[in-house]
Formats: C-alpha cells, sequence, structure tokens
C-alpha cells in the first residue's frame, strides 16, 4: 500500500498485534520512514487540527489560521497510523475520513509533509467500536484486510520477551481450543499470563475484568441441555502452568504490595478492584512512596479532565504542539494512580486518558521515567446495591497486565489503624472480628470504622459513623457491643492475657494435661492470638513463645498456614523461642 499510495484498512480481532506488527515492520523493511501513531479513540478534536492567531510573516498582522498537529510534520518521510478510529468520536471520525479518503486534512496535504502512506487498524466487533464504516462514498477509496492471530507474528514476540520457557507446548495447547475460546485468550492476554507465572502469581490475575466480572473461558451459546457451556478457564490456566512447569496457585499471602511491587519493577498497569472503603487507595499511595521515594501522581476519575493533565498550543513552526503538565516531564521516576477509575467524569474525558493507560503517552509524547500505573475501583454491585459505575469492553480491559479483585482482608488497614490510633483502634478491631458477623464487617468498613473511633474519642454517638441508608435507616448492624467494650466489659485479648501471664500459662498447662484437644482455655487463647495484629504479636512475643508451648501442636501449625513471609518470620522466631515441655501425661495414659 506504501508503494502503491493506497489508504489501508486492517480489521482484526483485539490483542492479535496488529500495531505492533506496523511498528516492527516499518523500522525494518523502510528504515528511513517514521510512524506516526495516532490513537484515534482517544483523541479530541484540537489534537489533530486547531485555528489559531499567528502574525503574519509579510504583513505583520495577525491572522487565523489552521494548525495541525507537530506528530504530522515530523521533517521526513512517514506512515500515519489511525488506530481504533471506529471508537473516535463524530467530530473526530469526520476528520479522519478526510485524512483516510484525500489524504488531506483542513487546509494541509499530508503528501507534501511527507506522508507515504495512510493505514486504519479497527476491530469490526460491535462491542467493542461506537459504529461501522458504511459509507460506500468512503469504502471505494480503501483497500481492506482482515486479519487473524495466525497473519501476526506474536508467537515469535513472545518467545523473545520469555526466553526461559519452551513456549511451543503453550502454542499448541491454544491452537487447540475453539475459535470462540482463542479470541478470548489473545496474544495480549496470554502474555499477561505468563508475566503473572514469571512473578509466580496465580495465573487468573492475567485475565482482564469486564464490567466487575472475570472473564470466563468458555464457549458460547448453549448445549444440547440448554445450559450455558461451562467455563474451562481453571482448566485450561492449569494447563497452561502445566505446559510452562510452573505452579498456579489459587492465591498469595499479601497479593495487593506483591503486585504492586511488581507492577513498579516490570513497568505494569495494574486494575486493583475492592469494596468501598477497604483501603485500597492508601495502601497503593504508601507502597509507591515506599517504593520510589516519592509521592504517586494521583488522579480521581471524577474530577479529573483533559486540560489538568494537557492542552494544545500553537508554535512559531505552524504547528500544534501539546504541553504537558508540569509532573508529567522530567526523567525522575514515577507512577500514576488513578483512583476511582469507573468513574470517570465523562466519557471524552476518560477516552483521552486512556491513551496513558494504553499507550503509556500523552498526546503523542511518551511520558519519561513511569514506571507504573495502578488503577483502582469498585465492584459494580456491593452488599446487594448497584454502585454507579461505567462500563468498558474487553479491548479496555485487556490493557492491564494484572486484574486483582481484592477482599478487605488483603489490605493491611488494620495495622494502620492501630498505628495511628492505638488501644482504641485494638478494641474496634476485636470487636470486628469477634462480634459481629460477615455481612456486618461487609458493612463496616475500614473507612468507617475510622469515623467511629473518631466519633468515640470526641463522645459522640456511634450510630450516626455508620451508612446511612436514608428515612432513618442506618447500616444494620448493632452497635451494643461495641459500645460495651469501650466502656471496659471484660474481654479477652493480647493486652488481658500481657496483665497475668503466668495465671494463663497455668490455665493451658491444666487444658494440656486434661486434653491433647485442649479445653476452651486454649481456644480463648489461641482465638486471641489467631486475630492479632503483627504489630500486636511482635509486641507481646516473649509472652506468646511461653503460651504457644502448651497449646496442641495443629493449633499451632495454623499460624504458618497461608501467612505472609513477614508472619512466617515472626512464626519462625517465636517457636525457636519456646520452652521445651515435658512431655504431657495425657500423652503417656493415651500410649498406654
Amino acid at each position: 500500500m506504501i508503494d502503491l499510495g493506497q489508504t489501508g484498512q486492517v480489521f482484526g480481532e483485539h490483542g492479535i498485534g496488529k500495531t505492533a506488527t506496523f511498528f516492527s515492520h516499518i523500522a525494518r523493511c523502510h528504515p528511513d520512514t517514521e510512524l506516526v501513531f495516532v490513537p484515534a479513540a482517544n483523541l479530541t478534536p484540537d489534537d489533530l487540527l486547531a485555528n489559531a492567531p499567528v502574525r503574519d510573516a509579510d504583513s505583520g498582522e495577525l491572522v487565523l489560521r489552521q494548525l495541525v498537529m507537530r506528530q504530522l510534520r515530523p521533517g521526513r518521510r512517514f506512515v500515519l497510523l489511525l488506530d481504533d478510529s471506529l471508537q473516535a468520536g463524530e467530530s473526530i471520525q469526520s476528520q479522519l475520513m478526510q485524512i483516510a479518503c484525500n489524504w488531506t486534512l483542513g487546509e494541509f496535504d499530508l503528501r507534501e509533509l511527507g506522508c507515504v502512506g495512510v493505514f486504519l487498524t479497527d476491530n469490526e466487533s460491535l462491542a467493542e467500536t461506537a459504529a461501522r464504516r458504511s459509507d460506500l462514498a468512503i469504502l471505494d477509496r480503501m483497500v481492506t484486510v482482515r486479519i487473524t492471530a495466525n497473519d501476526t507474528a506474536w508467537r515469535t514476540e513472545l518467545s523473545a520477551r520469555f526466553p526461559e520457557w519452551d513456549l511451543r507446548p503453550l502454542f499448541r495447547l491454544w491452537a487447540a481450543q475453539s475459535p470462540a475460546v482463542r479470541e478470548l485468550l489473545s496474544p495480549r492476554t496470554l502474555e499477561h499470563i505468563l508475566a503473572q507465572a514469571r512473578e509466580g502469581f496465580p495465573l487468573v490475575w492475567g485475565l482482564p475484568l469486564i464490567n466487575g466480572e472475570r472473564l470466563r473461558l468458555a464457549d458460547p451459546g448453549r448445549g444440547d441441555d440448554g445450559k450455558p457451556h461451562p467455563s474451562r478457564t481453571n482448566e485450561i490456566l492449569d494447563r497452561i502452568a502445566a505446559a510452562l512447569g510452573v505452579r498456579n496457585p489459587s492465591q498469595i499471602p499479601d497479593p495487593v504490595r506483591q503486585v504492586v511491587r511488581a507492577a513498579l519493577r516490570n513497568r505494569w498497569t495494574v486494575l486493583l478492584q475492592g469494596p468501598p472503603g477497604c483501603g485500597k487507595t492508601e495502601i497503593v499511595r504508601q507502597l509507591v512512596r515506599e517504593e520510589l521515594g516519592r509521592e504517586p501522581l494521583y488522579y480521581s476519575m471524577p474530577v479529573t479532565n483533559v486540560e489538568d493533565l494537557c492542552a494544545p498550543v500553537p508554535t512559531p513552526d505552524g504547528s500544534l504542539d501539546n504541553l504537558l503538565a508540569a509532573h508529567f516531564t522530567g526523567d525522575r521516576p514515577k507512577a500514576i494512580v488513578w483512583d476511582e477509575y469507573n468513574r470517570p467524569k465523562d466519557k471524552a474525558a476518560f477516552a483521552k486518558l486512556m491513551e496513558i493507560t494504553q499507550e503509556w503517552s500523552l498526546a503523542g509524547q511518551r511520558i519519561a521515567g513511569l514506571r507504573a500505573q495502578i488503577a483502582l475501583q469498585n465492584p459494580p454491585y456491593h452488599l446487594g446495591r448497584k454502585l454507579q459505575v461505567a462500563r468498558n469492553n474487553i479491548a479496555q480491559a485487556t490493557r492491564f497486565t494484572a486484574s486483582l479483585v481484592v477482599d478487605p482482608a488483603d489490605i493491611p488497614a488494620n495495622e494502620w489503624l492501630i498505628d495511628r490510633y492505638g488501644a482504641v483502634a485494638e478494641t474496634v478491631l476485636e470487636w470486628w472480628k469477634n462480634d459481629i458477623d460477615e455481612d456486618g464487617r461487609a458493612w463496616m468498613t475500614k473507612r468507617t470504622l475510622e469515623r467511629l473511633i473518631k466519633l468515640h474519642g470526641k463522645g459522640l454517638p456511634l450510630r450516626i459513623g455508620t451508612v446511612y441508608l436514608g428515612d432513618g435507616e442506618y447500616a444494620p448492624v448493632p452497635l451494643t457491643a461495641l459500645e460495651e467494650r469501650l466502656e471496659h466489659r471484660p474481654v479477652t485479648g493480647l493486652r488481658e492475657l500481657a496483665e497475668d501471664p503466668e495465671g494463663w500459662e497455668q490455665r493451658l498447662r491444666r487444658a494440656a494435661e486434661h486434653s491433647i484437644e485442649g479445653t476452651n482455655d486454649s481456644d480463648l487463647v489461641h482465638q486471641a492470638i489467631s486475630n492479632a495484629e503483627l504489630s500486636q504479636l511482635r509486641r507481646h512475643q516473649q509472652l506468646i513463645a511461653r503460651l504457644v508451648a502448651w497449646l496442641p501442636p495443629k493449633l499451632r501449625s495454623t499460624y504458618l498456614v497461608g501467612a505472609s513471609d513477614e508472619h512466617q518470620r515472626f512464626w519462625i522466631e517465636t517457636f525457636a523461642l519456646m520452652p521445651r515441655q515435658p512431655r504431657q501425661p495425657v500423652a503417656d495414659s493415651v500410649t498406654r
């Protein structure tokens, strides 16, 4: 098409390497030609062409002239690639069709600027695009090619990116799937799954979250029994792990910290989805500060405008350049946190910001020093109520290297509360862990617990700090037990155990002599230790070493199961401090 001077239109499924093929081919076969990449789905009308007052060189007067984006004036031969043009808005569609049909934009002839080829790449699925190209006057001006995953060199590229594995068994496994499953398990998604395998993470994290739900690897439609085809997600992921010779863990300790650190280490884009108020934002910001030594670039999507990030300005050579916000410039390492990612201010703002998450660029300019992007969002439904969040499609969802569904237990917000509010926080958390059921804990988010702590400190009613549902109704969680705890009702926690260590050791000794299974006293101490945070455990390590020596071995073993590295280190140290106990009489009697 470059030699013929024809506009080329390339259709293909998402994630098969259409764009990457252009970059590699132009660089290899046309080294004197630059590829000008325009992510059309993320454009606003002023990004391509704008009218601006400039001073006329002959008369010296201010005149109104059209200015074209600087990327279209690179100063040498270039090929123009318009990506995802069918996802663009109506105004952009008109500008793009002028380019595609006539190779002109406004008053500019792109050939005179050095253009030697114009191509459009799109996915024609209506689930991923805003429109279909149906005007015969436009279609009659293009050469159109429809490609599949078998027409790009994604296998070679993946093999080069993951040289530690022989990927041929994986490619054979992929080829053996049905066409529908292969389309879901696109090469881009396979790359993300391989990235998770390299880090030892659950492979399911490589599958995207579409409208809050994990992508199911299943054939569409229904079987002969009239039921939907069953999901084969676990089966396929386990077979991928077997082909690579790696484990596919269902979960890992401390997942949020691990994935954020991996993102900063590997230059990933990560999506964390979790319920409101569980502490997602705070832990991510804290981790970025710890790893980079500076604050992340934080943006809350409901109030973020395109103008906050960049603005088009005229330049002396008659081009239209984009001026980036100051914090996007410079080579210092930086990370972006996109909060409330699925609550954008409007579609135009979201489309523009998608350029950053998809291409790691802004207005066509690479963001120097960008190490990671972490997007945070809420699920569409929580506690049976619909949240006001936007929808996405599979092409957008697969831009994230890792997509996690975060449980509140995955975030160490309890430690943060204890560090900040001390003994009162410990009391509130003991109530949260022991006195209310799972539904109650879902209503009492860590954000809500912090409000309750503050209200208690001022002597105000606790009820007003819970979620208000309207018509005088608050979150359906009784607070009587919490109020009694705060009024020093007798309870048993680590603090209470530490007040009488000899007494509790004697009670556990008698329990061990009575039964190898222990007694209620054994269960009470075990529960107090199990519910304690790491900082509390460290504070009472000597006491815990004395007490756990008398607990049944099966209870002691639970402290290591599924524990984080820090917890495991603590327990290894604590078990080493345990005094050696004499043979328990009950064990001798059982033997006899």
